[in-house]
């Protein structure tokens, strides 16, 4: 992205950052999927659908989430230390 306003006010919470509504459909999927998987329903898939996105949309979505929540367990399960630019501000 080439917007530093746009990526300021997602640091600062997407929900509020001006998004599309396709893009907050996505990333309300991608955070329930993070969060509450087992909590996952048919209903959450059709949302994506009514924002346009085809299933291999939804597939990729779903695929990176899951993606990233591996690599961190397995970041997190070795010991591994994040990056000093990654980490949370204190």
């Amino acid at each position: 992205m080439k917007d530093d306003q746009l990526l300021e006010r997602i640091d600062a919470g997407w929900r509020n950052a001006g998004l599309s509504d396709k893009r907050i459909a996505m990333l309300t999927y991608a955070e329930k999927l993070t969060l509450t998987p087992g909590e996952m329903e048919p209903a959450d898939v059709d949302a994506l659908r009514r924002a346009a996105f085809s299933d291999r949309d939804i597939l990729d979505i779903a695929e990176v989430v899951g993606y990233y929540a591996y690599v961190n367990r397995i970041a997190d399960g070795l010991g591994v230390s994040m990056e000093t630019w990654m980490a949370p501000e204190e």
